[in-house]
């Protein structure tokens, strides 16, 4: 659901989208875009509207002087953009509830580090290809350094557009360092690219020596600054909400159904092929590869059976040789799903294509032939696979 926000910023209105999840919502976070850009540039909206898809509702929006809030960029500066963002929260916390995450790509990267001290229910923080401080901002309009200290201003092309770049922006980005940032007292999750043209990896590295624990680090591998490709925005939102639910407390007996232990519930989250799979404890996603249509936010349903033989078989193996004490170090079990006709039906009429599950068990340890033969033959005593090989009745019935 997407809801058109506008809020003050001082005496300046600016402009916000709200978006959030179709049904309950785990908790509110707080968008930073970029230097320049505004709410609507596509790695923001992207993010947003994937966290949606896990519960958590998002606002975005345009900074003073940008996309369609009040005031002119020339007359703002770093301040102001952390003053736009402490306002954004005081109206998500009057009007819906106060954020618990903050997400700042570029450099509102590093407004959001500057900002959350002053949003006191702000419990995660996650930057994606900031800076560790304004002043890397700079090197955007370097060659105009000079005329700008000394005419007082310079008109510069930011990604293709004219901007008006004022002396007491350069003055304001040079009072704020890094310092903070070891005051967080916040969990941290910081993103970057390697490839990343615009800010070097190099400033994920300082932020995250510069910060405490709880802190983590993922790369975007081959994504680009601006996370043009979707799947590397679906990527970085995937990565976000399942980090932010492990450090934003948040009361999950309001947002999961009441389920008993043994139960899975499985509910569509964009009429296509993205689910959310809930147990009593755990959330999860399940989809299909963007190669047959769905957006690759999890594994697909093979996969969770495979996975469900396979973690059962290992688990099994394990409790085996730990009762009769057997030196086994390591299981890995690598599975694979194939249709084949029946090798050894000679008299059967069936001609039909049947599932075959392969299932490799690798067996780390001192064991001898005996040992790992009878550990072969304990993997078929798996309660998982013994379902699976009783062939079980699965009874389908309509709900109101």
């Amino acid at each position: 659901m997407r809801q058109k926000i506008t809020f003050q910023s001082g005496e300046l209105q600016l402009a916000g989208q709200l978006e959030s999840p179709a049904g309950d919502i785990k908790f509110y976070a707080l968008f930073a875009h970029c230097f320049t850009c505004g709410k609507d540039i596509a790695a923001a909206t992207r993010i947003s509207r994937a966290l949606t898809q896990q519960g958590i509702a998002v606002l975005r929006f345009d900074f003073t002087g940008l996309g369609n809030s009040d005031g002119d960029f020339a007359n703002s500066n770093f301040s102001s953009n952390i003053q736009d963002l402490i306002a954004a929260a005081d109206h998500l916390r009057e009007y819906f509830k106060a954020p618990q995450l903050l997400i700042g790509h570029s450099l509102g990267g590093a407004a959001v580090l500057a900002a959350a001290e002053h949003i006191s229910e702000v419990q995660a923080i996650t930057t994606i290809g900031a800076p560790s401080d304004a002043q890397h901002v700079a090197h955007n309009f370097s060659a105009h350094l000079d005329e700008i200290n000394s005419a007082g201003e310079a008109k510069v092309s930011l990604a293709g557009r004219e901007f008006t770049i004022k002396k007491q922006f350069v003055d304001d980005i040079a009072k704020y360092d890094r310092s903070h940032i070891s005051k967080l007292k916040r969990a941290l999750l910081v993103m970057h690219s390697p490839i990343d043209a615009t800010v070097s990896i190099n400033e994920a590295e300082k932020i995250y020596a510069a910060a405490k624990h709880p802190k983590s680090f993922i790369s975007l591998d081959k994504a680009d600054h601006l996370l043009t490709k979707k799947q590397d925005a679906d990527y970085a939102a995937s990565i976000i909400a399942s980090w932010a639910t492990r450090y934003v407390k948040y009361d999950k007996s309001e947002y999961t159904a009441k389920l008993n232990n043994g139960n899975v519930l499985v509910e569509e989250k964009d009429h296509v092929f993205t689910q959310q799979v809930s147990t009593k404890d755990h959330t999860w996603l399940a989809d299909e590869p963007l190669s047959v249509g769905g957006n690759n936010l999890g594994p697909d349903p093979y996969h969770h059976l495979l996975a469900g033989l396979g973690a059962c078989t290992a688990m099994t193996l394990r409790m085996y040789a730990s009762r009769k004490n057997l030196p086994l170090e390591h299981v890995k079990i690598e599975l694979d799903h194939s249709r084949d006709y029946h090798a050894d039906c000679d008299n059967c009429e069936q001609t039909d294509k049947l599932v075959a599950i392969t299932r490799k068990i690798t067996l780390v340890g001192d064991l001898s032939d005996a040992q790992r033969q009878r550990l072969l033959e304990i993997a078929d005593k798996c309660p998982v696979h013994k379902t699976l090989h009783n062939n079980p009745l699965i009874i389908s019935e309509l709900m109101e």
